[in-house]
């Protein structure tokens, strides 16, 4: 802690300057040399371009084989700040409104801690990934080989919440984060004039049915005990004044904690749009992609996480309750296994607001306690005595 103290006016400049300069999807030229440099200002062996942008640091200890993975997300949001800050966004129409530029600065606090004075052996790897806001950056990270060559064999990941008090933290085995697809129903029906809706099939109204029956898809059509969610999130026709419209277009989100619940939804959703559409006489087509799919945290990790919180005194939830939202971070702990971590943010002003809000702001006080988290958990994984 003495350590931490002294590094945290150094983490909280860090993340200042991240924020300052948010960057989007796979364009971090700025953001990914900077994790880069301040990586091998440590004395890690960086590696630059994985996955188009992603930076992995490593860090070798000892002749221990394992390796653990730490992994940060790096992109923004494109939204255009409104909190007022000194360090706010300089860039018009863009913001870290998630929080990433705390995540990759507690991974950094964390790397610095373990390279200046670290008490293991084995191999840390330090996993700073793109495009994670579009579910695309570790799919690209995986797919170049970030497993294969750095021979990962467990992988922990964490997320900042607001209304959870800083300093406490929150897992549990199993689904942690929802899958999210995104879905799209094209309704082709026979428009016409406004004053003789009789001679035609509008496909508002069709479509207006569809999005009234997509809601007992949860209420009626799944168990009570799988959890879901989905949302009609556009609807737009080719109607206009005293013109009924011909063609309609529903987008939206669903959300699962398990694969099966998420087929489940696909299910039902093209039975509706089928039995709605036949009942009129016209015709549909459903497209529904599954863009991020459930978080499943291992048990092992989650444990060695509730042992490592324990070790240093940090609240935590071992057994919380799942959340709706979607993660990339999925995509990696399908490969080995894996745990992630949700951080409190604060309960109060701009640490409490939702994430993605233009107002929202990570709270400085959850970077030590995160840096330290991380530090010492790859050091109860990699004991020089563990096998």
């Amino acid at each position: 802690m003495e350590r931490i103290a002294r590094l945290d006016p150094q983490m909280r400049a860090w993340r200042h300057g991240f924020h300052r300069h948010p960057e989007l999807g796979f364009d971090l030229p700025w953001t990914s040399e900077r994790v880069a440099g301040l990586l091998e200002s440590f004395g890690l062996e960086v590696h630059r371009g994985i996955g188009g942008c992603g930076v992995v640091g490593v860090l070798q200890r000892g002749n221990g084989t394992r390796s653990i993975g730490i992994r940060a997300d790096m992109d923004a949001l494109p939204i255009t700040e409104d909190t007022g800050l000194d360090h706010a966004s300089e860039i018009t129409g863009q913001m870290h409104a998630c929080g990433h530029d705390g995540h990759m600065t507690m991974a950094l606090g964390a790397a610095m801690l373990l390279a200046e004075e670290g008490a293991f052996s084995g191999r840390a790897v330090f996993v700073s990934q793109p495009n994670e806001e579009h579910g695309e950056g570790a799919a690209a990270m995986i797919a170049d080989g970030l497993f294969e060559r750095f021979g990962i064999d467990e992988i922990y990941g964490a997320h900042n919440i607001p209304g959870l008090p800083v300093g406490q933290f929150a897992t549990r085995a199993g689904p942690i984060t929802a899958s999210e697809a995104l879905f799209e129903i094209e309704v082709s029906a026979r428009g016409g004039h406004a004053a003789l809706p009789h001679m035609g099939v509008d496909a508002i109204t069709v479509g207006a049915q569809i999005v009234g029956a997509l809601q007992t898809i949860v209420s009626r059509k799944l168990d009570p005990a799988q959890n879901g969610v989905v949302s009609v999130t556009e609807f737009s026709t080719d109607g206009r004044r005293n013109v009924l419209p011909g063609h309609a277009t529903l987008r939206g989100d669903a959300r699962a904690l398990t694969p099966e619940t998420n087929a489940g939804i696909e299910a039902a959703m093209r039975q509706l749009v089928e039995g709605i559409c036949t009942a009129h006489g016209v015709s549909a087509t459903v497209s529904y992609e599954t863009i991020f799919p459930p978080t499943i945290n291992a048990p092992g990790p989650v444990a060695e996480a509730v042992a490592t919180a324990d070790d240093l005194g940090i609240s935590i939830d071992g057994a919380c309750a799942p959340k709706l939202f979607s993660e990339d971070f999925a995509h990696m702990a399908a490969r080995v296994p894996g745990c992630f971590v949700l951080m409190g943010n604060g309960t109060d002003g701009r640490h409490a607001r939702p994430l993605h809000s233009s107002d929202y702001e990570f709270n400085d006080a959850a970077l030590a306690p995160g840096a330290v988290f991380w530090a010492r958990l790859v050091e109860r994984r990699l004991a020089r005595d563990s096998r």
